[in-house]
């Protein structure tokens, strides 16, 4: 089967080390609740450690492994892994460093009231006022809540970082890719 396009994968996270010795892998999560991670029945690896590290979209395109997962468990903060094909340690070291996509389309359904983060990204802000503060150009996790990076998307020059908070965040309508803040634009 080809690789999904680039812009369908998303990166959650990527394997730190080998687990045991029947070719289990830890991957090290992008998210405290890795549920997409968890659920994917299949995910893709790239071996080149970053999408902007100077190599060009089709050269990762075709450095693209898909492999079926036999199973996926939380153990200690990682998500630990079993891999169809990989059946020992070696095997399992050697993709040490692969970051691990997955389809957006076999994400799990996002309960009402909650968002994949990666579906914020590109949404135009603004604020009750009507005033529109900038995009969504990244959303990182500080360890009490989600922080939204408001900028130029041209540029990716962030303008404003807000909590991502329900007494901030005051509307988003992902169908209309907006989002409405509680936030003046002055604010730092």
């Amino acid at each position: 089967m080809s690789a999904p396009s680039l812009n369908h994968l998303i990166e959650l996270g990527a394997i730190s080390e080998a687990q045991g010795l029947q070719g289990q892998v830890k991957v090290r999560p992008h998210s405290s609740d890795p549920v997409a991670l968890l659920s994917s029945k299949a995910v893709w690896l790239s071996l080149i450690p970053r999408r902007d590290a100077g190599v060009s979209a089709s050269v990762e395109q075709a450095s693209l492994t898909q492999y079926k997962v036999k199973s996926a468990k939380m153990h200690s903060g990682n998500v630990v892994m079993a891999l169809e094909g990989i059946a020992d340690r070696d095997q399992a070291l050697a993709l040490k460093g692969a970051r691990i996509l997955v389809a957006r389309d076999a994400f799990p359904k996002a309960e009402s009231d909650s968002y994949y983060w990666v579906d914020l990204i590109g949404c135009q802000v603004t604020n009750l006022q009507d005033e529109v503060l900038g995009e969504v150009i990244d959303i990182t996790d500080n360890g009490a809540h989600g922080i939204i990076a408001i900028g130029d998307p041209a540029t990716k020059k962030i303008l404003q970082l807000v909590p991502f908070v329900k007494e901030v965040v005051h509307n988003v309508d992902l169908s209309k890719r907006m989002m409405t803040l509680d936030w003046q634009s002055d604010w730092q």
